[in-house]
């Protein structure tokens, strides 16, 4: 591998280490949705709601006199509860939100986010391996693992904003406002950084195409 084939794949490296970082990030937060109902649902109460893959956050705030009748931003102070989508125990009902959990979004969104972590790391310890004296072929699985990454990352960042979109538009459901928050912003970042970075690292890692008619592949590998 030349000189400027190197760097340019551990260019690719440094943006898949980062989108590593920030899908892990995303995956054990729980901030990917926040939710509030209109305040005449709630009576005193403000009550907001934020949540991830695997949990659920309330925090709610008495309010005497709001004047936009909007409950705020998550920040408020007040109590606090976070518990575990019930519907990961068995026997246990699954009521949350005032109305039932959409349990094959959630379970669907955390499982793929689960295969994008199992491809990182079988892509990670590809990578690894590739350092070793003439092991650079290693490189191309593992950028293939990392694009394979990204995509799921995609597909639970999909399924996500179709559960959030389902709970809004349930009539059984106190909850009308919505917006996504920086946990879902991280997985979106690690969605085109796994993806590009792991498709830039597989071009950047083949070997140099023939120049001439009679080169092969072989002969046109530079000489160490």
């Amino acid at each position: 591998m030349s000189q400027t084939q190197a760097l340019k794949v551990r260019v690719a490296l440094f943006c898949i280490l980062v989108g590593i970082v920030l899908a892990m990030v995303a995956v054990v937060t729980d901030y990917w949705a926040v939710l509030s109902p209109h305040m005449e649902h709630n009576n005193a109460t403000c009550e907001a709601a934020h949540f991830g893959l695997w949990r659920i956050c309330t925090t709610r705030v008495p309010v005497d006199d709001i004047e936009d009748k909007n409950c705020g931003a998550i920040t408020l102070p007040g109590e606090k509860n976070c518990s575990y989508f019930r519907h990961f125990n068995p026997g246990e009902s699954s009521e949350i939100f005032e109305f039932t959990t959409q349990k094959e979004y959630s379970i669907s969104a955390a499982a793929i986010a689960i295969f994008s972590l199992g491809f990182i790391i079988v892509g990670t310890i590809c990578a690894l391996l590739s350092f070793r004296k003439k092991r650079d072929y290693l490189l191309r699985p593992a950028s293939m693992f990392y694009a394979f990454a990204g995509l799921c990352i995609f597909v639970s960042v999909e399924v996500m904003r179709q559960s959030v979109k389902r709970m809004i538009d349930s009539e059984d459901t106190v909850w009308i406002e919505y917006y996504y928050s920086w946990s879902f912003a991280c997985a979106c970042a690690a969605f085109v950084l796994l993806f590009l970075g792991g498709l830039a690292l597989l071009l950047f890692s083949l070997p140099r195409m023939p120049q001439n008619p009679w080169e092969s592949c072989m002969d046109a590998e530079p000489e160490h």
